[in-house]
């Protein structure tokens, strides 16, 4: 594969990463602020789902395309905005992943909650303001991976 091609491949999966991410956690920022436990339901399943179609897919190839990238270029771990880079995108990854346990724990939560017709309880908001912790994390280490990808460089 030509560097031009598996270049353009590893700023897609940034794009579909980011925009996908953004989208999902926005969708649900509002549902859950709703308090409608049907439009949190249709959501939270929505989110779990693009996370496994598209997020997980992007994540996976993140590492693997940059390892490419690097052997084409003759960049070492050395460098220190790759490292750097690295670095952050192993936080945000983690991150990423506790996230999506959170989203699976509030998807059964709120399809507990409309089973029995009540609204979500405490639990359910604790765990919310988790993920947008982890959310706010994950996308400022990814944006700062972001820039050192573009720019290279350490501020």
């Amino acid at each position: 594969m030509s560097y031009e091609t598996l270049l353009a491949l590893h700023i897609f999966s940034v794009i579909v990463l980011l925009g996908i991410g953004g989208g999902s956690a926005f969708y649900k920022f509002m549902a859950d602020r709703s308090t409608q436990v049907d439009v949190i339901v249709h959501t939270n399943r929505l989110v779990v789902l693009a996370d496994w179609l598209f997020t997980t897919p992007a994540i996976l190839f993140q590492p693997i395309s940059g390892v490419w990238l690097m052997k084409i270029t003759g960049y070492t771990l050395e460098t220190h905005w790759l490292f750097v880079s690295i670095m952050l995108y192993a936080f945000a990854t983690l991150m990423w992943i506790v996230a999506v346990y959170l989203q699976m724990k509030m998807k059964r939560l709120s399809i507990q909650a409309q089973k029995e017709r009540k609204p979500l309880d405490k639990a359910y908001a604790k765990l919310v303001k988790y993920w947008i912790w982890l959310g706010i994390f994950s996308a400022s280490a990814m944006g700062i991976v972001f820039y050192l990808m573009i720019f290279k460089r350490v501020f």
